[in-house]
């Protein structure tokens, strides 16, 4: 290992690494490279890779041999190209620490800022600088982020609540601040900082029992130390489980010369995002701070000022923007914003310092945004010719367009509505729910399927898991580039910040907003959208669509090979499907017509079969709920209009409709002609050990041929009827819970005699159908090459394939899912998305083996995972025809298909 090279320079104009190497320099470390190749005013660093992260936990959380010396070197670097030295008494450097993975985490690793600072290097900042506050101001930020980052969390130190380190530190500046009756921290004198240095370090070995260090070096090797353990610590671990980012990518750490924007009232510090991330409006947005340094503007404890006039909003409209102030500043700025769009042809997400009048540009990065803004963007960028049709369909993600399709306040309901509170509108839709005040309260509420707003003064980034949790995300500090709008709007999760109105006693559980209080449990509405909040519930409705959305989905299929159909139940739903682009109905589960809506009847009758004792009854029950099957059939197959059904024969077992109330039973004995006592044992005859793998599916069939029959009438009759009156379709009836060809040779006898009979009833020559088989048992995918033989096409059912695979309960997982993730013996849920190394093989090897038999099979998989990007991508890597999902996943499904086929190699 002491050979491979760790450390990559930049700066002074050149750079060894550049912005394709987000692999192993992270996305801040290779942008940084690039940027400094493009010219552009960054100050000097060295980037520590992300091959170093790895190694360095291999190795028992101890940096790799070479790391070191190659460090050293390019420090050294950074001292010619800035002409000052590190640790040195008359011209020090000062020094960041901070973390930089390859895809971005806002807030989940650890900075630290204003390392070199020691009683050393101290007077020779004062006496280069003539400014003793600011430097004073920098070593107590350096005391506070140091003690929390490097001496507490990197040391996996977990205190009680409320007694973190920093949080007593804090305790102790904001008790300074009310004694002298400050506003803010920039009212804080040269005597009190140092003051404040003293009593901060006394509570950090009265705390952590060890010494603050005095040592440059020590406080390097600490940063570097402390941001690779970051990427192991809970908040980044629940943000990675979340997002979806494996662990074993590590993180890159970037050392950089300081520069400072807590110099005066000529420093200054900024976010900015080339386009607006809420949006998508091209409009350069941002927020900075005068006389502050990085932490600051997106931790919400000062209102930032607006970047230009284009931006202002109700917060800060008051303040003066960088544009009026420093016109010259700005215009540099902004040109910057231009060369990086042009450079990158995408909206960037980018921090910048003013020192002293001079601009710096500390980093860019692909910025977060909005499904709305990114499909904004897109569109946008396609028309400007910044991009092309297969860029513009690659920057839209399926959670983004899933954003799109989220539920709104009701337009109608909100104008009756009062507004109680306004703020920044950082997260889009709405949202309903009781308020917690915290993020235990939140993942509680959550697993228990309840829903809602967590409230906060500001969110930090231990509150990540009550983030995902909750609906919504209501803040009373912060502005759009804080904490819980970066965050929610990477997600898609409603979200209002900076609502000064409210005044939230986390302690007390109450919020108040004028004269009113609300308390824990209490429910009230947000409109992330607009940045408004309600008292109440407010209803809420499907959003409308994005009058793009058509267009972008055009394009989408432009790329498009793998199809894509809806699992629908009802006419309704088939034509939601429609609406929504499905290709036709990959499955139609004829006993979901038994639940729900006007039900009832059809219903009764089905009992009726179930218990009936001979064929003759059976034969009668049936006979009786044909026409409701039917019925449901010929609307499914006309709101289809001559896309393909495929209707799945009754498969779940027979018990689980027999009724338990008393006067359903004695309706059903009346019914029957038989007593009460007499219906409970032919219930009770019906009872399985393990129904999963019970009287189900085809095995229903063979022993009551009465029934599938019954299925294949009605399913040829509708399809005859609407041909005869000139409309077409194409049914296709599957048979469910094969494991053996004969299975399917048996079905297919009666079908054949049945589609006979139909044929001779309406006169034609013959009926057109195809029957094919659900493959959800793995001995069916081992013997798929006899199975093809039979049937017209496979559909995959992911769901039961999975439960047969791993030998999991679909509805007992949850007792042990989480425990297996946490300690990552499974990746992921394998029934949130297919596992391809064990379900995924069995597909394979089933598609390959069923075409060996008949190349021209049709194949596609019916489980939820078709709805889902990685399984798709999947499903169009092994050559499969087609995904079914419910009918709103099907636009994000199209999208994944897509992604999947222009992104193979």
């Amino acid at each position: 290992m002491a050979g491979k090279k760790y450390v990559y320079s930049f700066g002074g104009g050149a750079s060894e690494g550049n912005g394709s190497m987000k692999e192993l320099l992270g996305g801040k470390g290779a942008n940084l490279a690039e940027m400094a190749s493009l010219g552009l005013p960054v100050p000097p660093g060295f980037t520590i890779t992300t091959e170093c992260c790895v190694d360095y936990f291999k190795n028992g959380s101890r940096l790799p041999d070479g790391v070191e010396k190659q460090m050293l070197a390019a420090l050294a670097k950074v001292e010619k190209t800035m002409g000052m030295k590190f640790d040195d008494a008359k011209n020090p450097l000062l020094v960041s620490c901070r973390s930089g993975a390859r895809s971005s985490m806002p807030g989940m690793m650890e900075t630290v800022l204003n390392v070199g600072l020691s009683s050393k290097t101290i007077p020779g900042l004062i006496a280069k600088t003539g400014n003793e506050r600011f430097v004073y101001d920098a070593y107590r930020r350096l005391i506070m982020m140091y003690s929390d980052v490097v001496m507490e969390k990197a040391e996996g130190i977990e205190p009680a609540e409320g007694q973190a380190i920093r949080k007593q530190l804090d305790n102790i500046l904001d008790e300074l601040k009310e004694k002298k009756g400050y506003a803010s921290d920039t009212d804080l004198t040269v005597e009190d900082l140092k003051k404040l240095c003293e009593t901060f370090k006394k509570q950090i070995k009265k705390t952590l029992k060890r010494e603050f260090p005095d040592d440059a070096m020590a406080q390097l090797r600490g940063g570097i130390g402390a941001v690779l353990k970051s990427w192991n610590g809970k908040k980044a671990v629940s943000y990675r489980r979340i997002e979806g980012i494996p662990d074993d990518w590590g993180t890159a750490v970037n050392v950089q010369s300081m520069v400072f924007g807590n110099m005066g009232d000529t420093s200054a510090t900024g976010v900015a995002f080339t386009r607006d991330p809420a949006t998508g409006d091209n409009k350069f947005y941002g927020e900075w701070l005068i006389n502050a340094q990085g932490e600051d503007v997106v931790a919400g404890t000062r209102t930032p000022n607006p970047l230009n006039n284009d931006t202002r909003n109700e917060q800060n409209k008051h303040l003066e923007s960088m544009e009026d102030l420093y016109p010259e500043l700005y215009k540099q700025l902004f040109d910057i914003r231009n060369k990086l769009e042009a450079h990158y042809h995408d909206m960037l997400d980018i921090e910048f310092t003013i020192q002293e009048g001079k601009l710096f540009m500390l980093q860019c990065r692909v910025g977060k945004r909005t499904g709305t803004a990114a499909l904004n963007m897109a569109m946008d960028m396609l028309s400007e010719k910044m991009i092309d049709e297969k860029t513009a369909v690659l920057r839209v993600s399926p959670a983004q367009l899933d954003e799109l399709l989220h539920p709104i306040l009701d337009p109608a309901a909100e104008k009756k509505a009062e507004v109680i509170a306004k703020g920044l509108p950082a997260g889009p839709g709405g949202a309903v729910g009781r308020i917690v005040f915290n993020s235990v309260d939140a993942v509680k509420a959550a697993a228990k399927g309840e829903a809602v707003i967590m409230a906060r003064e500001e969110t930090n980034p231990e509150d990540v898991e009550g983030m995902r949790a909750a609906a919504g995300i209501l803040t009373a500090r912060g502005g759009m580039t804080s904490h819980a709008a970066l965050v929610c709007r990477g997600w898609g999760k409603c979200c209002i910040v900076g609502a000064g109105a409210i005044h939230i006693n986390e302690s007390a559980g109450t919020m108040k907003i004028g004269s009113k209080v609300f308390r824990a449990g209490d429910t009230i509405s947000i409109n992330g959208t607009r940045g408004y909040v309600y008292a109440g519930a407010i209803a809420m409705v499907d959003s409308s669509e994005n009058p793009r959305f058509q267009h972008f989905m055009k394009l989408v299929d432009k790329f498009r090979k793998l199809g894509v159909r809806a699992n629908a139940d009802t006419p309704a739903d088939a034509e939601v499907a429609r609406n929504f682009g499905a290709e036709g109905i990959g499955l139609f589960r004829t006993e979901h017509m038994f639940y729900g809506k006007n039900s009832e009847k059809p219903l009764f009758f089905l009992r009726k079969m179930i218990l009936s004792n001979t064929t003759e009854e059976r034969t009668a029950a049936l006979k009786e709920l044909y026409p409701y099957v039917k019925k449901d059939v010929k609307n499914t197959l006309t709101a289809m209009k001559n896309l393909p059904v495929t209707f799945r024969l009754l498969d779940p077992p027979l018990h689980e409709f027999v009724p338990n109330e008393k006067a359903k039973r004695q309706e059903l004995a009346d019914a029957l002609g038989i007593k009460l006592s007499d219906v409970a044992k032919r219930a009770e005859a019906l009872h399985e050990t393990n129904p999963m793998m019970g009287h189900r599916g085809v095995r229903l069939g063979i022993t009551f041929p009465e029934v599938s029959r019954m299925q294949m009438k009605a399913i040829l009759e509708a399809a005859a009827e609407l041909e005869r009156d000139g409309i077409a379709c194409k049914p296709e009836i599957m048979i469910p819970v094969t494991c053996d060809a004969n299975e399917i040779k048996f079905q297919k006898r009666l079908l054949a005699e049945v589609a006979a009979e139909v044929a001779k009833k309406f006169k034609v020559a013959k009926i057109d159908y195809l029957v094919g088989t659900m493959i959800e048992i793995p001995r069916a995918c081992l013997m798929a090459d006899e199975m093809a033989k039979e049937a017209d096409f496979f559909s995959f059912g992911t769901n039961d394939l999975t439960q047969m695979t791993f030998g999991f309960s679909r509805d007992d997982i949850g007792g042990f899912l989480n425990d297996y993730l946490d300690e990552k013996i499974l990746s992921a849920d394998p029934f949130q998305t297919i596992d391809q190394s064990g379900v995924g093989k069995l597909i394979d090897y089933a598609v390959k083996a069923g075409r060996s038999v008949k190349p021209k099979l049709k194949v596609g998989i019916c489980g939820e995972q078709g709805g889902e990007a990685r399984s798709v991508a999947f499903c169009h890597k092994v050559g499969l025809n087609y995904v079914s999902c419910s009918p709103f996943r099907v636009p994000i499904a199209r999208l994944a298909a897509a992604q999947a086929a222009l992104t193979e190699k």
